[in-house]
């Protein structure tokens, strides 16, 4: 892998991480800004709480450098929250807080695709896969 892959990956990683875990400290925790910030958008108390506890495990998974398939799962789950929260945002008429949601689906896409080797799944480095 070369250094500025390596860079942008990390970069781009260190940023998500740090984006999902503080929204999913204060998701978990409902703590009032974020309570009045999701009211907005008609999801139930429980399922906010449950977005922020997968969020700092989600985290978990893509630092620590082991369940290399655990990681999909953590992007996948990523992609899907953030592209949820963005339609959700248009779905209500919230468009102008769209942008923390689409500079976490953006870092989450950046991070998936520099990430070395070995942090792929074993099956991708396969050359039937390739």
């Amino acid at each position: 892998m070369k250094k500025r892959n390596r860079i942008i990956y990390w970069i781009a990683t260190i940023w998500l991480s740090l984006g999902m875990l503080a929204t999913g400290i204060v998701q978990a925790f409902q703590i009032k800004q974020e309570a009045g910030f999701t009211d907005g958008l008609n999801y139930p108390a429980y399922f906010i709480v449950m977005l922020g506890v997968w969020k700092v495990l989600g985290v978990a998974a893509i630092l620590l450098p082991w369940f290399r398939l655990l990681k999909e799962w953590a992007y996948a789950g990523f992609f899907f929250t953030m592209s949820g929260a963005i339609i959700s945002h248009l779905a209500t008429g919230t468009v102008s807080d769209i942008f923390p949601s689409a500079l976490l689906l953006a870092l989450t896409t950046i991070s998936y695709i520099f990430r070395p080797a070995s942090r792929k799944p074993i099956f991708q480095n396969h050359p039937v896969a390739a």
